[in-house]
């Protein structure tokens, strides 16, 4: 069977849930609906700073890993775990600690091209399975002003990177290569091939009864 045909006795009702989302994040909890996942949050606090010497990749998957895990015992759904890091000259960026520091980042992508990967990993009868996809974001010349006045917005304090794509920063975004919604928070092919590998239906309740 292809690994994103499912049968139509695995699709439930929307309401129910059929995940557990191990993130607060509310932009991966839209984007799991956008293909009719219905989750449950459960939020999974783990250590975030990178081992020495750690690559990037390695990094954010072993994040979304230790999510997952973290909220395995707490459920009896699978779970999904996810981590996104902004990386530019091979140095992870995290979220801004005050306005100085994100604007200091912004001034580093300031006309240049950065890297956006994001680790999904899901728990299920299958163990965990976990990818990585990274997406290269061109940013324009941002000016000055224009960071001062995205900071007052309050968009970019809670941000990887000090920005949002699905947001207002969109205007600073020149060119994209590779998955749009991964820069979101969510590779949506990728975690639905995770999903489906796993036994979770996408599209619940999307169906008309004939």
């Amino acid at each position: 069977m292809p690994p994103f045909q499912q049968p139509p006795s695995v699709i439930t009702p929307v309401g129910n849930p059929v995940l557990c989302l191990a993130s607060a994040s509310p932009r991966r909890r839209d984007l799991l609906a956008s293909i009719g996942v219905e989750v449950s949050v459960l939020p999974s606090d783990v250590d975030e700073t990178p081992l020495a010497d750690e690559p990037a990749d390695v990094y954010v998957e072993r994040l979304a890993i230790a999510k997952a895990k973290l909220a395995v015992s707490k459920t009896t759904l699978p779970v999904l775990g996810s981590d996104t890091a902004v990386v530019i000259d091979g140095a992870i960026m995290g979220k801004p600690r005050d306005e100085q520091n994100a604007a200091a980042m912004l001034a580093q992508l300031s006309g240049r091209t950065h890297q956006v990967l994001t680790a999904v990993a899901v728990t299920g009868p299958q163990g965990v399975l976990s990818c990585c996809v990274t997406t290269h974001v061109k940013m324009r010349v941002i000016q000055q002003t224009e960071i001062a006045r995205y900071w007052q917005t309050g968009e970019p304090a809670d941000k990887a990177g000090g920005y949002a794509i699905q947001g207002l920063a969109a205007v600073f975004v020149e060119e994209i290569h590779g998955s749009h919604s991964a820069v979101v928070g969510l590779p949506l092919f990728e975690t639905t091939r995770l999903l489906c590998q796993q036994g979770v239906p996408i599209w619940a309740g999307r169906f008309r009864s004939s």
